[in-house]
């Protein structure tokens, strides 16, 4: 088994903004310890104006139920108080998890190429 640096780093949650978009680019694992932070950053994103709202998943080394819960409410939320929500797919394994949950239809997916990588401009403080 090859030893894999990422296992060591902690969660990490990166915020760019672009005008009236934002991207936020968690770095890790979004499960149940640590979806409330992802959610409580797009909700103050959100609050402060942001409306446009961009969850970049490529750094995402692991999804649970939690994590699909999460993007399914705020595509609802979207969809109800206009709040226009996207996500970018991440690695092999997160988009394994959203295609065998069923929930891949139903999510709205921002074209990655619009973006650099992820750790372009992000913002001092939020890594």
């Amino acid at each position: 088994m090859a030893f894999d640096r990422s296992e060591l780093e902690p969660f990490r949650l990166d915020v760019v903004p672009n005008r009236e978009e934002v991207r936020v680019c968690p770095v890790g694992e979004l499960d149940l310890a640590t979806v409330p932070r992802v959610d409580a950053q797009l909700a103050e994103l959100w609050s402060l104006g942001f409306a446009r709202l961009v969850l970049d998943l490529r750094e995402v080394c692991f999804l649970d139920s939690s994590g699909l819960r999460m993007l399914l409410s705020w595509q609802a939320a979207s969809s109800a108080d206009g709040v226009a929500f996207s996500i970018i797919p991440g690695p092999p394994v997160v988009k394994r998890m959203l295609e065998i949950s069923g929930v891949e239809g139903h999510l709205t997916y921002a074209r990655s190429d619009r973006f650099g990588s992820q750790r372009d401009r992000a913002v001092d403080g939020q890594r």
